[in-house]
């Protein structure tokens, strides 16, 4: 695999962590450098993690992760993606506040956007890829979309005022039916 494919890839793995980020962007008022920071690192070392760990695990365990990787996914985004509509319906003064700097909250975001790069894993010991470099080009270019996301989020966000955790809420909804259908489907 070359650099360029290397790119794509890392470049489509990071596309639902720069959904979430833009959902997470949404529901902060106004996000410092530093939450950014934050939250792309999560989603930049656990995008980074899982392709190896799915690589390890692929030589015992291969069906098993990509029989019901979909489905954990799917249980995780619909979860923290019902909270959050959930929240946004209640009046202003009743609204408890999901906090994506939360570390239980970016724990599960991170996993939850990071099942597609375990099963990438899993592809890449079949095809026996060496890791070093689709591990590294995988974590910096979720760091970037992710940290790009959130402040993209916070300025449209802005827009959009009390409805931003309904809108988060969905876009992770959504995210959780296109992995469960795109592998259902496949």
């Amino acid at each position: 695999m070359n650099l360029v494919e290397i790119l794509i890839l890392s470049v489509g793995l990071a596309m639902d962590a720069f959904a979430v980020a833009i959902a997470c962007g949404f529901i902060m008022k106004r996000p410092k450098i530093s939450h950014a920071f934050k939250i792309a690192l999560f989603f930049g070392v656990f995008q980074s993690a899982m392709p190896l760990l799915g690589w390890a695990l692929a030589r015992s365990f291969r069906e098993l992760a990509q029989g019901f990787d979909h489905w954990i996914a799917f249980a995780l985004l619909f979860f923290i993606g019902g909270k959050m509509i959930f929240e946004g319906f209640k009046p202003k003064d009743e609204q408890l506040e999901i906090n994506p700097l939360q570390i239980s909250t970016l724990l599960i975001l991170s996993v939850a956007t990071s099942i597609d790069a375990l099963a990438a894993g899993i592809s890449f010991s079949f095809l026996r890829i060496t890791m070093l470099l689709p591990v590294i080009v995988i974590g910096l270019v979720t760091f970037a979309f992710s940290f790009a996301g959130v402040k993209i989020g916070s300025k449209i966000g802005h827009y959009l005022e009390h409805k931003v955790k309904i809108l988060g809420g969905l876009v992770l909804i959504g995210l959780g039916v296109k992995v469960l259908a795109e592998h259902l489907t496949a």
